[in-house]
């Protein structure tokens, strides 16, 4: 990624702005983000603080903060492994820029690891294009190098970045850097029917970027609120693929939990002017992606919460709590997990007080990490039954979400209808909230109208025929909603049949 495509995955530019600033660099020269604070589409403090978020690509195999010692094996490990030979192979799998990939070939070459076998088909004659179709090919010496190195561990992939790195990025671009305002928390919950009390607390709560408890009654929407709230962040974060402490690698990145930003490609979009920019491309090393969310339910452990270490493979991976710094943790269904509540609350002590998590790798060595992620708790039992009052305090928010009132359990059953191509009868709808406030064991909630509609759904598909809601059809769901609502046998025998 390149500083205008962060600029444009941070909204801070469009591509109209780019291309007019590419039209004043064809005729006035400079770079491309100096003509875009000369056009005063962005500020230089804009730019110069974006192009400090990013990690930049390095200069240097020192600037890595990774030593030599560690990439040369891997990049052996690459042809061993993969047969890879030529530069570019290397920069591509690495994610290394070639000035480091050529250094590192080179000790392999001066160590008799590695021998040239010349430039390949096409590879030109001069310049790094063509220096980059060298072919490269591992020596019996080099063979036997990489052979080790693979069975110390079978990690191949692009080449970590430092412990201290990853600390110092998790803190850059802490969740509590981005604001967000009343409108866009409205725009988020818009395809929701909740109470403007609990928006209204949600707004803090998410600024504040710590810990949130969600609970009430199970199907008001407590797990629809919480993921909600995670995809409300809107910020470019960087992710690395992987982080190396004492020679062991962790690795970070994963592609089910992270999602690339969604950046215009400037190299097809303005390939005439997409080269002119401050500074080298971003640290390739690191994965532009959205503020992360990741849900747990009740299959989480406390075996969950540590680096995982695989006796097969021989390195770590990172916990999904680790996979969602910067983003969003929801833990849901709590105290429904193997776990105590207590047990695991007490994992959680730390990080939340402190703001620090704490690993122990094999070798005994502890590491820490930056914790910063919104942590949510949502369950359905009652807070107080599971949370000691110590820890309760160190939840600042807690909100409850309860049934909807008559009218908004209308206006949600109407959404729901709507959405699914019915048409809701007035009197069906009053006989629905009718039926279920006939019985103190059952309340509205936010979930039966999808339920109730989702019944009438299936049962039209089976008889054939229009969708369209009859008391029959609603009654049949009804008797779906509970195990101990009145069955059809039974209403039967009460009228005589």
């Amino acid at each position: 990624m390149q500083l205008a495509e962060l600029l444009m995955a941070r909204g801070l530019v469009g591509l109209d702005d780019i291309e007019k600033a590419a039209v004043q660099q064809k005729e006035v020269g400079g770079r491309l983000d100096d003509c875009l604070v000369a056009l005063g589409v962005l500020s230089q403090e804009q730019l110069d603080a974006v192009a400090e978020y990013a990690p930049t690509s390095p200069k240097t195999v020192e600037g890595t903060g990774i030593g030599q010692n560690s990439l040369s094996p891997l990049l052996l490990k690459y042809m061993y492994v993969e047969q890879r030979e030529t530069p570019a192979d290397f920069m591509d799998a690495l994610k290394l820029p070639y000035n480091i990939v050529k250094s590192l070939l080179d000790d392999a070459v001066e160590m008799k690891s590695i021998q040239s076998l010349g430039a390949g088909t096409g590879g030109g004659t001069g310049g790094v294009g063509g220096l980059a179709k060298m072919r490269y090919a591992l020596t019996e010496r080099g063979r036997t190098v990489a052979a080790d190195a693979q069975s110390r561990s079978h990690y191949l992939g692009p080449a970590p970045v430092s412990l201290a790195a990853f600390q110092q990025q998790i803190l850059k671009q802490a969740l509590s850097a981005e604001q967000i305002g009343p409108e866009r928390i409205k725009q988020c919950f818009s395809d929701l029917v909740i109470p403007a009390s609990v928006v209204r607390q949600i707004g803090p709560a998410v600024n504040s970027g710590r810990s949130m408890l969600l609970y009430g009654a199970a199907g008001n929407g407590k797990t629809s609120v919480a993921t909600r709230v995670g995809n409300i962040f809107t910020d470019i974060i960087f992710v690395p693929y992987c982080v190396e402490v004492e020679g062991q690698i962790i690795q970070v990145f994963d592609s089910s939990v992270h999602i690339p930003g969604e950046v215009t490609d400037l190299a097809s979009a303005l390939p005439e002017y997409s080269k002119g920019l401050r500074r080298d491309d971003v640290d390739q090393r690191w994965v532009a992606c959205r503020r992360p969310t990741v849900m747990v339910g009740g299959e989480l452990t406390l075996e969950m919460l540590d680096l995982a270490y695989s006796d097969v493979a021989n390195f770590y991976e990172a916990p999904m709590h680790v996979k969602a710094l910067n983003g969003t943790f929801i833990v849901d269904d709590f105290g429904r997990q193997l776990v105590s509540p207590g047990d695991l609350l007490n994992r959680w002590i730390v990080p939340m007080e402190s703001r620090v998590d704490y690993f122990k790798l094999k070798s005994g060595r502890s590491i820490c990490l930056p914790f910063d992620e919104l942590v949510i708790f949502s369950t359905n039992m009652e807070p107080t039954d599971l949370i000691d009052p110590a820890f309760l305090r160190r939840i600042p928010y807690k909100i409850e979400l309860y049934g909807p009132s008559i009218e908004d359990y209308r206006l949600t059953f109407r959404q729901v209808a709507e959405s699914s191509e019915f048409e809701l009868p007035d009197d069906i709808l009053s006989y629905v909230i009718e039926q279920l406030e006939a019985r103190e064991e059952l309340h509205l909630a936010y979930y039966q109208p999808k339920f109730i509609t989702d019944h009438v759904i299936a049962a039209c598909k089976y008889l054939g025929v229009p969708r369209e809601f009859t008391r029959e059809r609603v009654s049949d769901a009804l008797v779906n909603l509970y195990v101990h609502f009145e069955s059809a046998r039974d209403r039967g025998a009460a009228s005589g049949e």
